[in-house]
């Protein structure tokens, strides 16, 4: 027999914190674009590849970290604080590429450059890995 009372905390704790989720990462998708020179949402619609797969792998290294404060934290509030540091952290992992690693990636992004591209998102997808890793700890 199913106990309804246990099912419905549950199930409410899912809602609760699956849109705690959606909403950081919804948050921090505006913050990301706004954080970059380049237009994703322009770059993307006219076919530009190169500005989907940095963008993708950002929200990627995001939502891992993401998924694991979900899974070790006891508290919305604490999650909170971890789902935005892994935010800063993406966002700080990026800069670093643009100002110091390719001093160009903006421009080759904009140009659909796969090679920025792809060294960009593995950079934010290893970001990510190694965050969500060390929120385990």
């Amino acid at each position: 027999m199913i106990d309804t009372y246990s099912f419905g905390a549950s199930a409410l704790a899912f809602l609760i914190a699956f849109v705690a989720a959606g909403l950081f990462t919804i948050a921090f998708k505006i913050i990301y674009q706004w954080a970059t020179p380049y237009h994703e949402r322009t770059l993307i619609r006219a076919g530009n590849t190169a500005a989907a797969i940095t963008l993708g792998a950002a929200l990627l290294g995001y939502v891992l970290p993401v998924a694991s404060a979900l899974a070790h934290t006891v508290s919305l509030a604490e999650f909170a604080v971890w789902a935005l540091l892994a935010g800063v952290i993406q966002i700080v992992a990026f800069s670093i590429v643009r100002h110091f690693l390719m001093r160009d990636f903006s421009d080759r992004i904009a140009r659909g450059d796969i090679a920025a591209a792809t060294y960009m998102a593995s950079i934010s997808l290893c970001v990510g890995i190694l965050n969500a890793a060390c929120m385990t700890a």
